[in-house]
């Protein structure tokens, strides 16, 4: 069990470095040291390096923002409002971290594009799992899974570069812009695909 605490350990704070200073600027000394563990233990668990340990705290970044999403479009019968309601858990996180603790998903995966086939994978992954948890809410109000797919994939994009700025600026606005916008373009969707019927 102590074994397992301290992989969690590492992994937690690999994902939480991976956050605040991306994958070049977060190395295993560092990691082992917001862990309390050794360099020895990170080398014990992963023994790829900081590659392995990069993809395990992806996946485990992924996880918690996956769940964010799971809150966010379970807070309302209403997708168009449940969609708005991950964009306001984004800023309520944000705020909380200071502004530092966004998703760890896309800063990683493009600081090692082309360099890092497990990161890549692992960040395709969990951006088709967070596609498909809007796409099913979106679905649940009546509209067709190919609309609802492609609705979905303009949701993530928008939350992650709303994200992004709202880091950059310390500003809450960016997301709540993409609140607003993202719940009318999906109540529209759900007004086309009634008047269609």
């Amino acid at each position: 069990m102590h074994s397992q605490d301290t992989r969690t350990r590492i992994v937690r704070a690999a994902a939480e470095l991976l956050q605040r200073q991306g994958y070049e600027g977060a190395s295993v000394k560092p990691i082992a040291k917001a862990a309390g563990a050794s360099v020895s233990s990170v080398y014990h668990f992963f023994p790829g390096g900081k590659q392995e340990l990069a993809v395990e705290a992806l996946r485990h970044g992924a996880a918690e923002y996956a769940d964010l999403l799971a809150r966010g479009l379970a807070s309302s019968a209403d997708p168009a409002e449940g969609v708005a309601a991950c964009a306001h858990l984004m800023v309520s996180s944000l705020k909380t971290s200071s502004w530092v603790d966004g998703c760890p998903v896309a800063v990683t995966a493009l600081e090692t594009v082309g360099r890092a086939p497990g990161i890549q994978q692992a960040a395709e992954e969990a951006l088709a799992h967070w596609q498909g948890l809007v796409s099913t809410s979106i679905q649940a109000a009546g509209v067709p899974a190919d609309t609802a797919d492609e609705l979905a994939s303009t949701v993530i994009s928008t939350l992650e570069g709303a994200e992004l700025l709202s880091r950059v600026r310390r500003d809450d606005l960016p997301l709540l812009r993409a609140a607003t916008h993202l719940s009318q373009l999906v109540r529209l969707a759900m007004r086309e695909t009634a008047a269609s019927a």
